[in-house]
């Protein structure tokens, strides 16, 4: 690990700007704009935009879709992920995870429960998405308290926006990897010039994962029990399966449109922390979208989306359902985009939404719980010649209720939970931002924003035995809001196919909300500190399992760190030669006793070149994780690892298909790596070798 600031800024300059003076761009060069949607509702270009924000989609995207959201963008800038094997996996943001990252599909909420426990999966393959936008940084001015780390928007025009001529489609298929995968996808869209229609069907089938050495680290294993047993070669319950598909239907008209979408998604898989338990999910999904342009002499547009989603799943205890979490809940949105009033543009609007969760059973971690959410934003910009101005404003009305009750305490025959209570919760957030051109080649963004999010359910409510993370977790009904003001600097650069850009970033939380360890411990049926725990943490004679307590407290935080990335073109004389280079880094502490915080990613960099002449291409990727020993109480280090991929494509049209090809390798090397922001980090490895084959086709 790098001590020295001067170091770690250096080194990043070195990632982001090493060919600066030298790389030159041909001037007959012309590249359109990737234009984005998350982060703006005016919708801007990726060299517009005051927050930093990433966009994963094409060839990109095809080599990089894993199992997982998680995994899928875990290469991306200031992104790791919460890895919990290798069906469950949450994007993790600049240490930020859980429900300080919102996950969005298309601009909706997606009303899961991955955001509860690492071991549950978010309801969406990556197989049939479009393109993923990820902003980086506090985003609750426009999406609300859980964005306040940032936003994942998964698009996959389930309801198209625009009209569509005739039917076309696209399909993937992939066989092999490190957990045998077998997956496939299918996209079909068309319409008649008004009436449109989507619809698309995705399966996913992979067994155990090959892993290289034994499943838990050598520092577990020197802290294990002399009986524990220590599986190697593979990752015990790690298999999974998966299918989903959804069908979409709109009206398009010359200024505006109207659809609908309705998703259904299944997944059995293997929790991996606990060998006898799976995961049997299930998810509905309704979606209700509309624009309306051109509306009058103030209103410019009117746009509304609405999405419902029922959820459930069991957790399978051998076969045997031990407890079942549910979760049922809307979200509406309606924004409307004003005429220039001087010359500010600008966005207002309003958002709901309402949601009932509940566990019950064995680990009925819940109450059955009520969150009603409503919200107003503003968000205006304004030019003035090279420097572009945004500011606006959210204030959000929380409130959440218990039903309390649940089980028996066996000792005080009083149940688990609190008697029934509510909770209310005001939150305002407010933003700042600049981006200001420098030159033809440069320009300076910078973003300013406070932001507030009411404590979740989970963190006041909770109360029960949560074997997914090996403790037990007690809520505190005294929580206040989270509170942080955060600064943004990004200096980009960009020539013809050449671009770079490095940013700092430095958040400090008021009343950062975490969970750590008591100093306690209890049964798994909630006894406090049982006096007949045994050497094995188990209490004598009883079978009963002893966890550690572990307790929501707020505390004052600081995260600050870089990220950077550039990617130049070196050769096109015999084919195009592109080199991608990337770093980035945050270190998060306790503002007042400098101890680190729990799960923060280590010092990344990253390296790539992707060949392409003609139907060829071929791709090589070498990321270098350093070792995290700045660490939580209770935490173990974790080793560097060096990952190294590679890729090879072939594009091809036969009988009125355009197909391509892929074979890829992942961790060449055959590496053991852990990912120190996941929970299992010591009992579950990334996977070991693995070639994957598919081949994709559009039409």
């Amino acid at each position: 690990m790098f001590k020295s600031r001067n170091i770690t800024l250096t080194a990043a300059l070195a990632v982001a700007f090493p060919f600066t003076a030298s790389a030159q761009a041909p001037s007959n060069d012309v590249e359109v704009p990737t234009m984005v949607v998350t982060g703006n509702p005016l919708g801007s270009s990726l060299l517009d935009l005051a927050t930093p924000v990433s966009v994963l989609k094409g060839d990109n995207l095809l080599l990089q879709t894993q199992s997982s959201l998680g995994e899928t963008v875990s290469r991306l800038p200031g992104v790791s992920s919460s890895y919990f094997g290798p069906n469950a996996s949450r994007p993790v943001i600049r240490g930020l995870d859980s429900d300080r990252v919102r996950i969005m599909q298309n601009g909706v909420g997606m009303l899961d429960l991955s955001a509860l426990s690492p071991d549950h999966a978010t309801t969406v393959d990556p197989l049939v998405v479009d393109s993923i936008e990820v902003v980086r940084g506090p985003a609750t001015l426009l999406y609300g308290g859980s964005a306040i780390g940032g936003v994942v928007n998964v698009l996959d025009n389930r309801i198209p926006q625009t009209a569509l001529s005739g039917i076309g489609g696209r399909f993937q298929a992939r066989v092999g990897g490190a957990d045998d995968e077998r997956s496939g996808s299918v996209v079909l869209e068309g319409g008649n010039g008004q009436f449109a229609f989507h619809a698309d069907a995705n399966s996913r089938r992979n067994g155990d994962l090959d892993i290289p050495g034994y499943a838990r680290s050598s520092r577990q294993r020197a802290i294990d029990s002399p009986t524990q047993d220590q599986p190697r070669g593979r990752l015990p319950n790690s298999a999974g399966h998966g299918d989903g598909g959804a069908l979409g239907a709109s009206l398009t008209f010359d200024k505006g449109y109207l659809g609908f979408s309705y998703a259904d998604f299944n997944s059995i898989y293997g929790t991996v922390a606990e060998p006898d338990v799976k995961i049997d999910m299930r998810s509905s999904r309704w979606n209700l979208e509309g624009e309306m342009r051109d509306v009058g002499t103030f209103i410019d547009a009117i746009k509304f989306k609405f999405g419902d989603t029922d959820y459930q799943h069991q957790e399978l205890e051998s076969g045997v359902v031990g407890t079942t979490f549910k979760s049922k809940g809307y979200e509406t949105r309606i924004e409307a985009t004003h005429q220039k009033i001087g010359p500010l543009t600008g966005v207002f609007g309003v958002q709901f939404s309402n949601g009932d969760a509940s566990a019950v059973g064995a680990e009925a971690l819940l109450p059955k719980v009520e969150t009603d959410a409503k919200a107003v934003f503003l968000f205006e910009e304004a030019r003035y010649g090279d420097l572009t101005l945004s500011f606006g404003g959210r204030t959000e009305r929380t409130k959440i209720d218990s039903q309390g009750g649940g089980p028996l305490d066996p000792l005080t025959l009083l149940q688990r939970f609190d008697p029934a209570q509510k909770k209310d919760f005001s939150t305002n957030s407010g933003a700042l931002g600049a981006v200001f051109k420098l030159n033809q080649a440069f320009s300076l963004a910078a973003n300013f924003a406070h932001t507030e999010r009411a404590p979740t359910y989970a963190e006041l409510f909770v109360n029960g035995p949560h074997l997914a993370t090996g403790q037990y977790e007690v809520g505190n009904t005294t929580l206040n809001k989270e509170r942080s003001n955060s600064l943004d600097l990004q200096l980009r650069w960009k020539s013809g196919p050449h671009s770079a850009s490095i940013s700092s970033f430095y958040s400090h939380f008021g009343n950062y909300l975490l969970v750590k360890n008591s100093g306690n411990s209890r049964g798994v049926d909630g006894e406090l500190n049982p006096v007949d725990a045994d050497a094995d943490g188990f209490a004598d004679g009883s079978g009963e399992e002893i966890l550690p307590e572990a307790a929501y407290s707020g505390v004052k935080a600081k995260f600050y760190g870089f990220e950077s990335e550039g990617k130049f073109l070196v050769h096109e004389a015999a084919g195009k030669l592109l080199l991608n280079l990337r770093g980035d880094y945050v270190r998060a502490e306790n503002a007042d006793t400098g101890e680190p915080l729990p799960r923060i990613p280590s010092l990344r960099f990253g390296a790539g070149l992707n060949y392409q002449i003609g139907k060829f291409g071929a791709r090589l990727d070498v990321n270098h994780v350093l070792k995290q020993n700045r660490v939580a109480a209770n935490e173990l280090p974790t080793d560097a690892y060096t990952l190294v991929d590679a890729a090879v494509t072939y594009r091809f049209a036969t009988n009125g298909l355009n197909l391509e090809a892929f074979a890829k390798i992942n961790n060449l090397l055959d590496e053991e790596a852990r990912v120190h922001t996941s929970v299992l980090k010591d009992i579950a490895p990334l996977a070991g070798r693995g070639l994957l084959i598919g081949l994709r086709g559009d039409f």
